[in-house]
Parts: structure tokens; C-alpha cells; sequence
């Protein structure tokens, strides 16, 4: 079992930044990979980014490759998603996820509650 926690949500203007965090517990963290994926209000949850068991390898979205950065700390049991250049359309709950796979193959195991991000025009 993974146990997840979101936390660093809030309200940023338009190409502001804002840095979400997600503390997992529970399994080893460093022996699986983890994502952040956003559902905007009357949309489907979408994939946003990716990192794989040690950090190595990373995955975007188009919409926001360039723009996000995704990192984890493995021995604070930590992923963080950084948004720069943020833009209205960026506005959703941002829910963080664990898949139990090593470089985040398949489906995603585990989710946490979500953290609301709002971007301002």
C-alpha cells in the first residue's frame, strides 16, 4: 500500500509559478515511479508528467513540456511538480501518483486527494 498527500496548491497569476509537493508513505519509495496528472472542471483527468523509480528518466505532457518540471527526493519520500510560466488553462486539481511499475509503465496504482492550482488571467 502507498499512502499519498498532496500539499502547495493555490491561487497565481497568469506566467507566475507555483511548486506542488507530494509526500508518499507506506512502500519503499525508491522502488517505484510516480506522476502528477490535472482534471479541469467538466474535463477528463489528463497525464501531466512522469519520473521514474531513481529520477533518471522524466516524462511531459505537450501542454506543458518546458514549462513543468517534475523531480523527487528519495530520501524525503518527496515528488515536486515546479510550473512556471503557469497559464489560466493550467487551472485544475493536481493529483499526484504512484505506479508500482519502476519507469511508470501502465496504469497507476495509487492516487492522493488532489490540490487545487488556480491561474488568474
Amino acid at each position: 500500500q502507498v499512502q499519498l498527500a498532496e500539499s502547495g496548491g493555490g491561487l497565481v497569476q497568469a506566467g507566475g509559478s507555483l511548486s506542488v509537493s507530494c509526500a508518499a508513505s507506506g512502500r519503499t519509495f525508491s522502488s517505484y515511479a510516480m506522476g502528477w496528472f490535472r482534471q479541469a472542471p467538466g474535463k477528463e483527468r489528463e497525464f501531466v508528467a512522469g519520473i521514474s523509480w531513481s529520477g533518471g528518466s522524466t516524462y511531459y505532457a505537450d501542454s506543458v513540456k518546458g514549462r513543468f518540471t517534475i523531480s523527487r527526493d528519495n530520501a524525503k519520500n518527496t515528488v515536486y511538480l515546479q510550473m512556471n510560466s503557469l497559464k489560466p488553462e493550467d487551472t485544475a486539481i493536481y493529483y499526484c501518483a504512484a505506479n508500482l511499475d519502476r519507469y511508470g509503465m501502465g496504469p497507476y496504482d495509487y492516487w492522493g486527494q488532489g490540490t487545487q492550482v488556480t491561474v488568474s488571467s
